[in-house]
């Protein structure tokens, strides 16, 4: 194979397992997904201290990308691996079979009209099942795959935006992130907006009032911390239970609690033995960003991630934890996510000339606050 045979262009899809955000998120590959570059988050994970590494995803390198419109008006993006750049977790291109489900503009746009009648269903709740929602080409069912609507809402605004602004060769340079969620079966997630303040220093004036707003509104302002977006396996219907930002925004301290309650319950009982692992992450996380001067992740996220299939190991109560970080029966995640507006002292991107002193006391605060929370529902209170 030379050089150019073996980075074939690969035909992105919506990433299934988006559950908040307004970027769209795509999937590149199996462990890979991808999303418009900002250079602000590029000059972020490009310094990033070694400490943060394990709370954010892998950085794997940019790649251009550019929309393709085929005989019948439908849109896809593409991505055109350049030459200078590894491929990513060094995949074999050719073993991701892309055309198994090809997505296009219509039929995201059919998905999402059947997926949730009524443009009000995206702000309640949604559940969805573990069906594939497409087929392929030959009408067929292609493997079973479960689609969450916020994402499928944020790729067809992302298409709709890209294809009214700019002509089909246009290329676009996108960031490859490692997939957090590729090794779960049934990935549940929570996307939590950090801190007291979301806006970042470059927000024109209205769009700070904006974000304040928000803020005060909603639980960012009582606890330094709102829900985004949530996904959580429910195994005695076999579906998930989705949540977008809309309702998170409309929580009281309390609602913030019994939904923290409902992304660790399985539909019949709470997943007790998720906590102590979930704790013990964040525990660190707090310790690494207390260290981190002039770091203000403004309008970041945190992700936290659990299986919803359970494991017999960690069913089993009677086993104690394994004190070393290495293991982790129910295989626990906290990552970090969301850099567009993250700034620190010597950033290449920083629109803020005067850079902030100390750590990001908003997050520090969003973080401690969700500690407590949880070591109050561990606690049974």
């Amino acid at each position: 194979l030379g050089p150019a045979e073996g980075r074939a262009a690969v035909l992105l899809q919506p990433f299934v397992h988006q559950v908040g955000g307004h970027t769209s998120m795509l999937s590149y590959d199996e462990h890979t997904v991808c999303k418009p570059l900002v250079s602000q988050e590029l000059s972020f994970y490009e310094s990033l201290p070694l400490a943060m590494r394990q709370f954010t995803p892998q950085y794997k390198g940019i790649v251009s990308v550019h929309l393709k419109k085929d005989s019948l008006g439908n849109l896809t993006l593409i991505a055109s691996p350049s030459l200078g750049q590894p491929d990513s977790a060094g995949a074999d291109p050719a073993a991701s079979l892309w055309h198994k489900c090809k997505w296009s503009h219509t039929q995201v746009t059919k998905t999402f009209k059947d997926s949730c009648p009524g443009k009000m269903l995206l702000r309640t709740d949604l559940q969805y099942h573990t069906d594939s929602l497409l087929e392929d080409a030959n009408g067929k069912q292609p493997e079973r795959k479960s689609y969450n609507p916020w994402g499928l809402h944020c790729h067809r605004q992302h298409l709709n935006r890209m294809s009214s602004k700019h002509n089909e060769n246009k290329l676009h340079q996108f960031l490859l992130l490692e997939n957090v969620v590729s090794k779960y079966s049934y990935p549940c997630i929570l996307d939590l907006k950090m801190g007291t303040r979301q806006h970042g220093d470059d927000a024109s004036e209205e769009k700070k009032a904006r974000h304040i707003k928000k803020c005060e509104q909603s639980t960012s302002a009582s606890l330094g911390v709102r829900i985004c977006g949530m996904q959580v396996y429910q195994a005695d219907t076999g579906h998930f239970l989705c949540k977008d930002k809309y309702y998170g925004r409309k929580l009281s301290p309390e609602g913030f609690r019994q939904t923290l309650w409902q992304f660790l319950s399985n539909g019949n009982q709470l997943r007790m033995e998720l906590l102590e692992p979930i704790i013990l992450r964040l525990k660190a996380l707090l310790a690494v960003i207390r260290k981190q001067s002039s770091y203000r992740f403004y309008s970041s996220s945190l992700l936290i991630i659990y299986d919803g299939q359970e494991h017999k190991e960690s069913a089993d109560h009677h086993l104690p934890f394994p004190k070393c970080h290495g293991a982790n029966p129910s295989r626990v995640d906290v990552r970090m996510i969301d850099f567009a507006h993250t700034t620190f002292k010597g950033s290449k991107s920083n629109p803020n000339p005067t850079p902030h002193d100390g750590p990001d006391h908003g997050y520090i605060f969003g973080l401690e606050n969700l500690i407590k929370i949880l070591q109050s529902l561990s606690e049974g209170k």
